[in-house]
Parts: structure tokens; C-alpha cells; sequence
């Protein structure tokens, strides 16, 4: 695949995501109006002294109070000068809330994935390899197991069995708090928190991952192509690598990035059980304080994520087969 090609795709998406995005803005701004309540609401709770004057204050500081049309012509305003607002729960500008947070959930999601394709690609393999045998149902087991088990069921007793009865990784956060230490030290305790939480988030991703190798390898392995390789004499594990796995990842890798917005969704709930200082959780305190500013910049930001990695998949599939034409 050569530069022209990827120039190709990279134009193409472009333009296939523009449109993308403003539905999704405007659908997702549509459908947080219909949710009763607002942040003027949340905050004169948490006060406790609020008045309806005050009340109305707020809903004017923050132009909660203009018809819908309006809110959605200023806000869409606002993504034409590269800006998300302010929130109002925060006070603080959208971007800069997301810039602070985005880190966090962009590691707990890379490592979440490339945990679930190394070890899904790396089982599927073995039981595509031992079709029939012990090993293969006992993995094909272990794969329903993770397939049936929640996210957050599977991250709760990690932390009983792992942080509680072992004391091995820590319970929750991103990183120790109140603590000196060294550069070194510093990536080994934030690789420390990061195991348990990304372990979570990929063991139902695994499964799935794991199967489909599986099925891909074995559907591949009876290609007259294969069978020529066999013929001409390579050693097995060329065959394997090179021919039958290389062509099996195809489909793994359209299904990755498939997933990748539902993996957005699940930091939501694995966030949440280990205090991950990431998007999934201020989307999710967002949501309980009725900050539809920071959830829409979330929204959008996750819209874009999912179309830049389906970009990447077109990519990928260039790569691994070079007979497919990118237009």
C-alpha cells in the first residue's frame, strides 16, 4: 500500500465524516433536550438556598433559557470557532475538561484492546491449531466463560482476589496519590493501576476475538492458496504465520474496530468501579449532574474516535491484503 492510497482513504473518510458528525451532533443534542431537568436545577440542590431568581440567573448566564433552535444554532456556533462551551456544573471550559481526562481513558482503551486482540489472536490460534483436541474445548470454554461474564463483575472480583486477598495491584485511581517517586518508579505505578481495570475491559472482548480467530483460521486453512504452500513445500509455521493467520485477521480486525465505540461505552462502567480519572467517568458525572455541555463534547469526541479508528482498519486491511482496492 503505497501514500496515494492512503491519501485516497484519508480524503475519502473525510468527507464520509463530515456529514457523520453533524448528525450526530444534532441528534444527540435533540434527544439531551427531551431529558427532564437541567444543570440550574442540579446546582440549586446542591446549594440548598437557591431562589427562583438565582434560578433563573444561571439558566440565562449559560443560555439554558432560549428556545431549542437557538441553543442549537449557538452551540453549533460554537464547534464552527473549535469550541465546546463552558460547563456549567464545573465552570470550566468543555476542552479543557475533556484535555484532562481524554489521556486517561486513551491509555485504559489502547491497552484494553491491544491486550484483547494479542491474547484473542494468540487462543484462537492455538485452537485453530488443535481443532478437535482437549486444549481446543477447554479454551472454547474459558472463551464462553469470558463472553457471559460483565465487565464490572469480572473488575469487582479482580480487586477482591488481586488488591484485597493478595494486596498485589491497587484497588483503584490512576495513580498513587501523595507519593515521590522517581520517573521509572513513576511508569511502574501507573502500569500498576492500569492492569486490573484493563484486564476488566478486555476479557469480554477476548472471547469474542478468540472465537472469530478461530473461525477465520479455519475457514483460510482450506484455501486452494494454502493448500498450494503446503504442496510447494514451506514449513508449517511460514504457512500458518504468513498465509492462513495474515488473511484470518481481516475480519478479527474489522470487528476491533467495530467495537471500539462499544469499548468507549464500557469505560463508562469499568471507570467507575476503579475510579479511572477518564472520559467514561465524567460522562458519567455529567449525566447525574445534568451537564449536557461536557456530555455532548463527549459524545462528539467519541463519534470522532470511532471514525478516525475505522479509518485505521481501512488501512490495515490494505496492508494485510494488498488485493484490496482503497477508492
Amino acid at each position: 500500500m503505497n501514500l496515494l492510497k492512503a491519501g485516497r482513504v484519508l480524503r475519502r473518510t473525510l468527507w464520509q465524516a463530515v456529514p457523520t458528525v453533524i448528525g450526530v451532533v444534532i441528534l444527540n443534542f435533540c434527544l439531551l433536550q427531551l431529558v427532564p431537568g437541567d444543570a440550574a436545577d442540579v446546582i440549586a440542590a446542591e446549594s440548598g438556598s437557591a431562589t427562583a431568581e438565582s434560578m433563573a440567573q444561571i439558566r440565562s448566564h449559560f443560555g439554558l433559557d432560549l428556545p431549542l433552535l437557538q441553543q442549537l444554532g449557538a452551540y453549533l456556533s460554537n464547534l464552527a470557532h473549535f469550541s465546546l462551551g463552558n460547563s456549567p456544573r464545573y465552570n470550566l471550559p468543555v476542552t479543557e475538561l475533556i484535555g484532562s481526562r481524554l489521556p486517561n481513558t486513551l491509555l485504559l482503551m489502547l491497552a484494553a484492546l491491544g491486550t484483547a486482540l494479542l491474547a484473542g489472536v494468540l487462543l484462537g490460534s492455538i485452537m485453530a491449531s488443535r481443532v478437535g483436541r482437549w486444549s481446543d474445548r477447554v479454551l472454547s470454554v474459558l472463551a464462553l466463560l469470558l463472553y457471559s461474564t460483565p465487565s464490572f463483575w469480572l473488575g469487582l472480583m479482580a480487586v477482591v482476589l488481586f488488591s484485597v486477598h493478595l494486596g498485589w495491584l491497587p484497588t483503584g485511581g490512576s495513580a498513587s496519590i501523595g507519593v515521590q517517586l522517581g520517573e521509572w518508579d513513576s511508569v511502574v505505578d501507573r502500569l500498576r493501576h492500569l492492569v486490573l481495570p484493563a484486564l476488566s475491559m478486555s476479557g469480554f472482548y477476548i472471547a469474542i476475538f478468540a472465537r472469530l480467530t478461530r473461525a477465520s483460521m479455519l475457514e483460510v486453512s482450506r484455501q486452494d492458496f494454502v493448500r498450494t504452500a503446503v504442496a510447494k513445500g514451506l514449513h508449517p509455521l511460514r504457512v500458518g504465520l504468513h498465509h492462513v493467520l495474515r488473511n484470518a485477521l481481516i475480519p478479527v480486525t474489522t470487528v476491533a474496530g467495530m467495537h471500539f465505540g462499544t469499548l468507549l461505552g464500557g469505560a463508562v462502567v469499568v471507570e467507575t468501579v476503579f475510579s479511572w480519572p477518564g472520559l467514561g467517568r465524567l460522562a458519567f458525572e455529567s449525566v447525574m449532574a445534568r451537564d449536557y455541555t461536557v456530555l455532548l463534547g463527549i459524545l462528539l469526541l467519541s463519534s470522532l474516535l470511532v471514525i478516525l479508528a475505522n479509518m485505521l482498519v481501512d488501512l490495515l486491511h490494505a496492508w494485510l491484503d494488498p488485493r484490496i482496492q482503497l477508492h
